[in-house]
């Protein structure tokens, strides 16, 4: 196997959001914030290559968000299909593309729009997949986050019968199996890939940045905290005892790292280099 980084656009939050409960004065000196009050954030996904085969795990937020919502994001960078293309791979040459969730920071670029607004699968040859549960709320508008599920993002997708709706934790190919944490949503799910050197797990929005190793560093846009710290704990545990590569998903700085005990609750990382 092989693995590439690859960003889905850079992209500004609310430190406060991005933290939740932990007060500024805390928080500011390991993520310093602009002057709207707004952290550097990443979307980084994780292409895999397996012999000829290409998986994708999440997009970014694509090309579709309206001017006025880019400026108080702070959207800037490249899309997906973009940054893929850079490193010599097509849209057409993924073959499955894994969502952790559907919110649009990770869904928004499985499809694209053109210059007359019609919408279309970004990965034309890929199936796509996210847990059943997860795609019910999207649709459902649950909770709070209608805001953040965007029908532009995955609605295409089914229209064109590429969405394959998983039920519960479940080899999705060859050494690539997901697994639900709930936390950041009811049916939020990472990644683990099983390669020959090493366990490589994406796991998504439960271990955003390596500035959220730590039980209270958590983002107020987690529906279920407790969960959330829970699998946290849960995930460094294993992580730390097992060798594993974590993909933080929104680090700007640091995609990729191993992360070590040092003691009851407390974690250091060291970072990992990819390809690209």
């Amino acid at each position: 196997m092989d693995f590439f980084i690859v960003s889905g656009g850079r992209f500004k939050l609310d430190g406060g959001s991005v933290f939740g409960i932990v007060p500024k004065p805390l928080w500011e000196k390991i993520r310093p914030a602009d002057e709207h009050n707004r952290v550097d954030m990443n979307t980084n996904c994780l292409l895999v290559r397996t012999g000829s085969s290409h998986i994708l795990i999440d997009t970014g937020y694509g090309n579709k968000m309206a001017e006025k919502n880019r400026r108080i994001y702070g959207m800037s960078g490249t899309t997906i299909v973009d940054s893929l293309a850079a490193i010599g791979v097509k849209a057409a040459d993924i073959d499955l593309v894994i969502l952790s969730h559907l919110h649009f920071d990770h869904a928004g670029g499985a499809t694209v729009s053109d210059l007359e607004g019609h919408l279309y699968p970004a990965f034309p040859e890929a199936k796509y997949v996210v847990q059943k549960g997860e795609w019910e709320d999207a649709i459902n508008g649950y909770a709070t986050m209608t805001s953040s599920y965007l029908e532009e993002n995955y609605a295409p997708l089914i229209d064109q019968n590429m969405l394959t709706l998983l039920d519960g934790d479940v080899e999705v190919w060859d050494r690539i199996r997901v697994q639900i944490t709930g936390g950041h949503t009811r049916h939020h799910q990472m990644v683990l890939i099983e390669s020959d050197e090493a366990t490589v797990v994406y796991a998504g929005d439960i271990l955003p940045m390596t500035t959220h190793l730590r039980a209270a560093y958590n983002m107020a846009y987690d529906l279920f905290p407790y969960d959330s710290m829970i699998q946290k704990s849960r995930v460094l545990e294993q992580a730390a005892s097992e060798g594993w590569i974590i993909i933080w998903d929104h680090d700007p700085n640091v995609p990729a790292g191993r992360v070590y005990h040092e003691g009851e609750g407390r974690y250091r990382f060291e970072a990992v280099s990819f390809k690209a």
